[in-house]
């Protein structure tokens, strides 16, 4: 299936008009060399599973304890390979396989909900860089005392899209304040938004007079030219509601391209929702920052322990957590939607 998949890429890739449409003609040669390392994967499992075979055979002829216990951490490593390959083929929808944009934002609450926003924002870059993926700042909003007001980045890569799709949501943190004198246990709320990085698609069609593009100074670290001029942009889509908004590229520009395609991002995924006849979940999920409405919970005090709402997994380290290891929660998730799928 990948195999044919590359070849068909191939045939494209020879076409006189194939650069034609920029855009169109990296998302496929991307696309190409992406398939081409996973296939390379797959054989590369395959001589693991030949040598390990042959291994055995030896120690079935003659017992050899340091060959054992070679034999014992090549199966291990094998069996996490193969489980990580496994989970990949769960990211079967249409754009699981594009790059991420991901946007934070905090609930009611002010310093306590931006400070929760920033360390859900660090969880996901530090994810984001156990992956591999690479990082690109879109747009950050500093908190006044402490925090976040918002931030929009994408994470850039193989499958970005498929396993981010899952932390969609209200974040729930119960702790200590640190910004409360009398030491006093608070709830916080952040909703996380995930999209797919939408390059060319006929179904996105964006007119003039849907949008209305506003330019301000930056207020975030950008080079010299960053808080002197109106480099910044926000645009708004009348239709749908949304807002979006750029100030880390140094022209005004450059700023506008990205917006566009962050738009672009959020009306795709708008639509999807749209044909699934989930809207009010979405719309619940984006704008109702609350109690009750959580995907997942991050309880600090009295006791440690982070749940996920939907798949009842639960993990007691959070130090690990908040360092980015969360892969439990978006395989457990994975693993639910395959079986929800498979029972109707």
């Amino acid at each position: 299936m990948l195999q044919k998949e590359i070849a068909q890429l191939t045939e494209e890739a020879a076409l006189p008009n194939f650069w034609a449409h920029v855009g169109t003609a990296t998302q496929k040669s991307t696309r190409k060399a992406n398939l081409e390392k996973e296939v390379h994967r797959w054989t590369h499992i395959e001589k693991k599973v030949e040598d390990l075979e042959l291994m055995i055979a030896l120690l079935t002829e003659e017992a050899d304890a340091s060959m054992e216990r070679e034999a014992a951490i090549g199966i291990a490593a094998l069996q996490k390979e193969i489980e990580s390959l496994y989970i990949e083929t769960l990211l079967s929808g249409k754009k699981d396989f594009n790059n991420a944009i991901v946007t934070i934002h905090p609930g009611a609450g002010g310093v306590e909900s931006q400070d929760w926003a920033e360390m859900l924002s660090r969880m996901y870059l530090r994810w984001a860089e156990r992956k591999g993926y690479r990082l690109e700042m879109i747009d950050l909003q500093p908190g006044g005392e402490a925090g976040i007001k918002s931030i929009t980045f994408s994470a850039n890569g193989p499958y970005a899209y498929g396993y981010l799709k899952s932390e969609s949501g209200v974040h729930r943190l119960v702790r200590i304040s640190p910004f409360d004198a009398n030491k006093r246990r608070h709830t916080s709320f952040a909703s996380v938004y995930v999209s797919p990085e939408i390059e060319d698609d006929a179904e996105i069609v964006i007119q003039d007079k849907e949008i209305r593009i506003d330019t301000y100074r930056a207020s975030s670290a950008g080079g010299q030219n960053v808080n002197k001029t109106s480099s910044a942009i926000r645009i708004t889509h009348f239709p749908s509601g949304i807002v979006v908004q750029c100030q880390n590229e140094r022209s005004q520009l450059q700023n506008k391209a990205v917006a566009m395609k962050v738009l672009k991002s959020r009306l795709y995924e708008l639509q999807q929702a749209e044909k699934e006849k989930n809207i009010a979940k979405l719309t619940s999920e984006k704008k109702e920052i609350t109690w009750g409405s959580q995907i997942r919970s991050y309880v600090l005090q009295p006791y440690q322990l982070v749940k996920d709402h939907r798949t009842q997994i639960e993990q007691g380290n959070v130090t690990a957590i908040f360092d980015g290891e969360i892969d439990p929660f978006i395989e457990g998730f994975l693993k639910r939607e395959k079986r929800m799928k498979e029972t109707g």
